[in-house]
């Protein structure tokens, strides 16, 4: 019986794709920033696969936490990046530093000019065998359009 749960729960982690190879992440990272930059909002770029199982994690742990998810949807356009054998965008991250080299999933904020202002290790986010929600929701807020714009009115000369 558990043999046959643990079958169903891989199945299951298995068939959400959401990640897609077949998708042109150069012109929908472009079509991002242009609707951050109308709608006062920055970029969220996950950076992953379907083959990932932290990858697929984070995307269970918005899709089941509805306020976690509001927050990044309110402050930022999201675009997920495929990074597979079968497309891995190489040269679109080139264009981004490189974020690949922390391993997956890797997130990466653009500003409403496309333009990268943070990039994030996913380890940093871990607690146990899931996502600390509450780290999740301080690097939403953190790197937010709103909260920057507050820092440089702040701190800025």
């Amino acid at each position: 019986m558990i043999a046959g749960l643990l079958s169903l729960c891989l199945s299951a982690q298995q068939a959400v794709k959401i990640y897609k190879p077949e998708a042109d992440a150069r012109a929908e990272v472009a079509a991002a920033v242009a609707k951050a930059a109308a709608e006062g909002k920055h970029v969220f770029l996950q950076i992953g696969g379907n083959w990932c199982p932290w990858c697929l994690r984070f995307h269970q742990m918005l899709a089941e936490d509805q306020k976690l998810d509001s927050v990044l949807q309110a402050n930022y356009e999201v675009v997920t990046v495929n990074y597979s054998k079968e497309k891995d965008n190489h040269e679109l991250l080139a264009t981004f530093g490189y974020p690949q080299r922390f391993g997956f999933p890797v997130f990466v904020i653009l500003d409403e000019n496309g333009k990268v202002i943070h990039t994030q290790d996913s380890w940093y986010l871990e607690q146990d065998k899931a996502y600390s929600r509450e780290k999740v929701e301080h690097l939403f807020l953190m790197w937010s359009a709103y909260t920057m714009k507050e820092a440089a009115a702040k701190y800025g000369k």
